[in-house]
């Protein structure tokens, strides 16, 4: 899946809500459950994101939405094999961006 956010320090969690194309409910529970979401909250407990954030929040979508891990395996998974799921979970972000390149070209054609 495909992130499309501008380059900003912070994200309002209604931006990140519809990128990922879930209710923001969803990412507050997600806040919840996984340690590794930290985002900031202001004076009102408005939560920005980060761009940190958002990285980890296409993790935990990959593992929960796309893999179909359940919330405590994807806690489990996150936590034994942190750096071989976050390299893996890379090389497939950087394919599926080739192969959306490789369309458009093909559909220019």
């Amino acid at each position: 899946m495909q992130i499309s956010l501008p380059e900003k320090r912070y994200y309002g969690i209604g931006e990140v809500a519809e990128a990922f194309g879930v209710n923001t409910s969803l990412i507050r529970f997600w806040e919840k459950e996984f340690d590794i979401l930290k985002p900031k909250k202001n004076a009102k407990g408005n939560r920005k994101f980060t761009p940190e954030d958002i990285k980890n929040l296409e993790l935990i979508y990959h593992l929960v939405k796309e893999r179909g891990f359940t919330l405590e395996g994807a806690k489990i998974h996150l936590k034994e094999n942190k750096k071989k799921t976050l390299d893996t979970f890379e090389i497939i972000r950087k394919l599926e961006g080739i192969k959306a390149e490789l369309l458009k070209i093909k559909d220019q054609l």
